[in-house]
């Protein structure tokens, strides 16, 4: 079995009376794309700032590819820092050489990679250009190529989607998806659950510091599942009649919700703990109920945090979203 890519023990971050990370763990496995997800102010970007050891943690271990924080850690790493910038003044395909240089490459390898970057990114026009001719975005992707010119092992990039437009935000997931497919590792943060359960394999949700759920992303999405979520959609009036007093019993139902934004459901219902979907399915079928729609609900990323985080916190996070 291979090394893990990244481990983290018990880490805690405090500035002066704020904990900002509490004891937080996890672990990344080799060649797949990990999330720390969670709201603004939740001790993401301070997470990953220990890793690449901006700060130090005031408790606990992290290792990377079985090495602490430090120099030799760090030439397997690439950054992309929450905060970007570009020197205003320096050519960008210059301020990508001389970033490259710093990762140990030659001048002549930092020019060979960081045009083909360019002209991945769709910038090669701009490579003789100013940092400061660009837009906030073309400026991301420069030093998101800057991230990966020297190939690191291990990309870490702090939210790596805010204030790109559609066409770009597609772009960096297709380059996310290369990364892994290469049999490297992706660690990034983000409040933007639609995008991270696009690339995630596994993921960890942080809120107020604290971790409070991680894992499989397959597989939480499964669990969830399986707490026993059913949309229902019935096919006439009558059938909606006919179902009332069934969604009534609580030997079957402990719950109904009405259906979410955008579903074609008339509404979801929350199964009881000895019930099973299939249970519900034939008394409502033998008391002549006809459907458009009867499925077991498979929850999205969102939801699981709304679940596991709470309305404040979730509310928050799309508040942030629909900004970014």
């Amino acid at each position: 079995m291979s090394k893990p890519a990244l481990v983290v023990r018990g880490v805690v971050k405090q500035f002066g009376n704020h904990v900002a990370v509490d004891d937080v763990s996890f672990e990344v496995a080799s060649g797949v794309v990990y999330g720390i997800l969670g709201p603004n102010g939740a001790g993401k970007t301070t997470t990953l700032r220990m890793i690449n050891d901006i700060i130090k943690p005031d408790r606990g271990t992290i290792e990377i590819s079985g090495l602490p924080p430090g120099i030799e850690a760090a030439r397997k790493i690439g950054y992309l820092p929450e905060e970007r910038g570009l020197y205003p003044k320096m050519r960008v395909l210059d301020a990508i050489e001389f970033l490259g240089e710093l990762r140990g490459l030659s001048r002549r390898d930092a020019k060979t990679r960081g045009t083909a970057w360019l002209d991945k990114l769709g910038l090669g026009q701009w490579k003789a250009n100013k940092g400061q001719d660009l837009s906030k975005g073309m400026q991301q992707k420069v030093q998101f190529a800057a991230a990966l010119i020297h190939e690191p092992d291990l990309v870490i990039l702090d939210e790596p989607w805010s204030g790109l437009d559609p066409i770009n935000a597609e772009v960096l997931r297709e380059t996310v998806e290369e990364i892994r497919a290469s049999g490297r590792t992706v660690l990034f943060s983000t409040h933007q659950m639609e995008q991270a359960e696009k690339v995630c394999d596994a993921v960890c949700i942080i809120a107020r510091g604290k971790k409070v759920l991680d894992g499989n992303l397959r597989e939480l999405k499964e669990a969830s599942a399986s707490e026993g979520l059913i949309a229902l959609g019935f096919a006439d009036a009558a059938s909606r009649a006919a179902a009332e007093p069934i969604l009534a019993d609580t030997t079957l139902v402990i719950e109904r919700r009405p259906p979410r934004a955008g579903e074609v459901a008339d509404c979801e219902v929350k199964l009881a703990e000895s019930a099973a979907p299939g249970a519900l399915l034939s008394t409502l079928l033998a008391a002549g109920v006809n459907f458009r729609l009867f499925e077991v609900v498979t929850p999205t990323l969102h939801q699981i945090f709304v679940d596991k985080v709470g309305d404040t916190a979730a509310v928050a996070a799309r508040i942030d979203e629909d900004a970014a």
